[in-house]
């Protein structure tokens, strides 16, 4: 099964939410070779809960994930950010997600995020798989935490922006850091922009509908990490592209229409 670990719906969290442009992007998904993703969207993205409920009311339910009818598999989850600087990856049932993301309400601007601690006491209450995305990249601090509070994390994000920039140093830190606390290490692109898509991948032994299947896959280690030869150029496109799409959108211009019709031509 070819999974991304680190994946978003929308363009841009301060977007409004496009049904139209997600089922494009979830369609260049599948045909970039996925099998399944975890949509780990941003916890204050606007229009959050349309996002899911969208996704809810076009897919069906398979274990823990949304099947949507071309076959790709969305396991729910979210990215939130911490008041010590990182980003918080958590994967798992989708009521278990939208629970969380109406709990954390309060902690939705900077200034006001949970500190690393109380974010993970709160995540202990669900059932749901932690990681820190992108440990390594700048403005993030959470490998300096103590090690007591960092062994509660279920996986790190081999990152495929940070990949893409600077391979050596993101592998050497990010596998450095897992074998340290004795967690696995898989890969997500990061993608906001379907460009992205397959720039790396966690390629797991054993398909996966639930979470404690993909959890046992993790510990056993039965996967391999795929990094794309054109990882870095399909990075660079995806900025640039997300870039125009959203200059496009402030100029007061339909940005989805302006892609999708693109694509088609």
């Amino acid at each position: 099964m070819r999974l991304d670990f680190h994946t978003h719906g929308k363009l841009a969290k301060k977007l409004p939410f496009s049904a139209v442009y997600t089922d494009w992007l979830f369609g260049e998904a599948r045909r970039a070779g996925l099998d399944a993703l975890c949509l780990t969207e941003h916890f204050n993205t606007l229009h959050f809960d349309q996002l899911y409920g969208h996704l809810a009311s076009v897919s069906r339910r398979l274990g823990d994930t949304l099947e949507l009818p071309n076959g790709l598999r969305i396991f729910p989850g979210m990215e939130t950010d911490v008041a010590e600087g990182g980003h918080i990856l958590s994967i798992g049932p989708l009521e278990a997600i939208l629970e969380l993301n109406r709990r954390l309400e309060p902690h939705r601007e900077k200034g006001q995020f949970l500190p690393f601690a109380s974010l993970m006491d709160l995540f202990d209450q669900y059932p749901v798989l932690v990681g820190c995305g992108h440990p390594y990249r700048p403005g993030g601090h959470v490998p300096q935490l103590p090690l007591q509070q960092l062994q509660r994390l279920d996986f790190l994000d081999l990152n495929g922006k940070d990949l893409a920039m600077d391979p050596d140093r993101t592998r050497t830190l990010t596998c450095g850091l897992g074998q340290q606390l004795g967690i696995p290490v898989v890969s997500g692109s990061d993608t906001h922009q379907a460009m992205q898509y397959g720039c790396v991948t966690t390629v797991l032994e054993r398909s996966c509908d639930s979470l404690s299947a993909l959890k046992a896959e993790m510990a056993a280690g039965r996967y391999e990490i795929c990094l794309s030869d054109s990882a870095a150029v399909q990075v660079r496109a995806a900025r640039l592209i997300k870039r125009s799409l959203k200059e496009i959108h402030a100029l007061g211009g339909d940005y989805v229409s302006v892609l999708i019709r693109g694509a088609g031509a």
